[in-house]
């Protein structure tokens, strides 16, 4: 089977379960569709007890995806181009120090504690792994993916500026953990050709990724607002808005700065120099958000079906499930704790909702960027043990959080509502 016909299986699947879900399930499609790929693949691994013929020839056909690649160096432009061009420029200005320093801040801190939490727990258990390694894991499962957490929100009744906090810092924090990930990796591979690891070199590379992205971003947008505004041909403009995105995250990565930053920020930057401007025609407007909302949708039906289906990939151990069920306990109460000591040590100066952090802690999935990112790692990193693991917290994080937070949502307000009452 050809990689054509993975991806036509892949679109009809998705396809077919969006008209069933649409019509009958009526739960978020990235939650479906992850579930999908999921009970797939396990029947896949039972089957293959008996038949090992089929599990080979399915885990060769996936072994022919580097998943990594595609999701890092494909769709995941288009995701995050999409997503940061739904938020509103005015309530994401209004939220900016909250939504930065969560991203930036929080993240770094949950980092820390997953990484330090999760040595301490494998050293416990008679599994070890070196503490670079375990920092590792911290900052590829710490930062909220953007395409899963942007998926579950649409279903939820927040307040428009948590909502917008949640969404803004997810889409800030991945590319963040994407430069602290690489760096650390970096330190861990010295021999992968990066040359000597230096303090000096560390920071030098952070600023470059991370500031070279603002910069980069913020041109772009303005340059290709500047474009929309000087004509009226919506297949034009929708043209441009997809060079933009494609042409900008190469760009990125031709100048080693972080492609996922740079998506973001200009997507953001064309909204509003779009919105200051005017002259975007109202048919334009239509079709541009159609058009990525469409690109949205195709995509993360791939995605998540594709992340469903690489548990196959995976040997799970007793040991790693074990380890698993714990790092879960740890990253959920890291993100708490880290949001808990921003929101207590803003609040004075910034708004924060009621419940905020607990709301932000549940709301913050994980997604096929931590899966890719271990998937990418060498083997002398403790991939097959990371890999385990980083599967189990995205099952439980996508799964439980994503069907548990309307709820949870409702409860919490409810309960505010009684507390005003009374």
């Amino acid at each position: 089977m050809s990689i054509f016909h993975l991806i036509t299986i892949l679109v009809v699947v998705a396809a077919v379960f969006d008209y069933f879900n649409t019509r009958f399930f009526k739960i978020p499609a990235t939650i479906g569709l992850f579930m999908v790929g999921m009970v797939f693949s396990l029947a896949i691994l039972v089957v293959g007890k008996f038949y090992p013929d089929i599990l080979a020839y399915d885990r060769d056909l996936l072994g022919q995806i580097d998943f990594s690649e595609v999701l890092l160096e494909g769709i995941l432009s288009f995701l995050l181009f999409a997503g940061a061009i739904n938020l509103d420029p005015e309530e994401l200005r209004e939220q900016k120090w909250p939504i930065l320093i969560s991203a930036f801040g929080a993240t770094l801190v949950s980092a820390t504690l997953v990484g330090g939490l999760t040595y301490f727990a494998l050293d416990l258990l008679g599994s070890p792994i070196p503490l670079l390694h375990a920092l590792i894991f911290g900052a590829l499962i710490s930062p909220t993916d953007p395409v899963a957490t942007l998926g579950i929100l649409e279903h939820t009744n927040l307040p428009e500026s948590l909502k917008v906090k949640i969404a803004g810092e997810s889409l800030f924090n991945d590319g963040l953990g994407y430069v602290v990930f690489l760096i650390l990796t970096n330190i861990a591979m010295p021999s992968g050709g990066h040359g000597d690891v230096t303090v000096g070199s560390v920071a030098l590379l952070f600023v470059q990724e991370v500031f070279g992205a603002l910069i980069l971003g913020y041109l772009l947008g303005k340059l290709v607002s500047y474009m929309l505004a000087t004509i009226d041909s919506y297949q034009t403009e929708v043209l441009i808005t997809l060079a933009m995105v494609i042409g900008g995250y190469t760009l990125a990565n031709s100048l080693h700065i972080s492609g996922p930053l740079t998506v973001v920020v200009g997507g953001i930057m064309l909204v509003r120099g779009v919105q200051q401007r005017g002259g975007v025609s109202d048919i334009t407007q239509d079709y541009l958000v159609k058009f990525w909302e469409l690109v949205d949708e195709l995509l993360n039906a791939v995605l998540f079906l594709l992340v469903g289906l690489f548990i196959v990939q995976v040997e799970f151990t007793t040991a790693i499930v074990i380890t698993g069920v714990l790092a879960i306990l740890i990253v959920v109460l890291s993100r708490f704790l880290s949001l808990t000591l921003l929101v207590e040590s803003l609040k004075h100066r910034f708004h924060f909702e009621a419940n905020a952090a607990v709301i932000m802690t549940w709301g913050g999935l994980r997604g096929g960027i931590s899966i890719a990112l271990a998937l990418s790692l060498a083997p002398e990193i403790s991939k097959d043990l990371i890999l385990g693991i980083t599967y189990i917290v995205v099952f439980f994080s996508i799964v439980v959080q994503g069907l548990t937070l309307q709820g949870l949502v409702k409860r919490l307000q409810s309960r505010a509502t009684d507390e005003v009452s009374e």
